[in-house]
């Protein structure tokens, strides 16, 4: 029986953006006991940071998709082979351009609403879009 009955989503991306926003948020702590407005940005800076250091981790393969993996991908070193292509539900692959696709894409029809007799011509209508 093994010690892991459960995928917990230890990554490379969580991990090391987990270490970062410790860090930032230790900075911030100490710009508050030091009431310094430079220190708190530096924190508030690292923090943001850490978030786009895992934001990049995960579209490169070292994160996991949302929901549960297979058992055989449970293992913190293992790479994500579906992220070139993005997860479906991802945000951070949705913000990336990755995964599902958008609305109004070249050769796709999107309806116009039309207005009915007497009814002021919708802007869209009028705009082309």
């Amino acid at each position: 029986m093994s010690a892991h009955q459960y995928d917990e989503g230890h990554t490379v991306a969580g991990w090391t953006g987990f270490g970062i926003a410790t860090v930032g948020t230790s900075v911030v702590g100490l710009g508050v006991c030091m009431v310094s407005v430079p220190v708190l940005a530096v924190g508030l800076a690292i923090v943001v940071g850490s978030v786009l250091v895992t934001w990049a981790l995960h579209l490169t393969g070292w994160g996991k998709p949302p929901g549960r993996r297979p058992r055989e991908e449970w293992g913190m070193g293992v790479r994500d082979s579906g992220a070139r292509a993005g997860h479906p539900g991802c945000v951070g692959c949705r913000l990336a351009g990755r995964g599902a696709r958008r609305a109004g894409a070249a050769g796709e029809v999107v309806p116009v609403p039309v207005a009915a007799a007497g009814e002021p011509e919708p802007a869209a209508a009028r705009t082309g879009g």
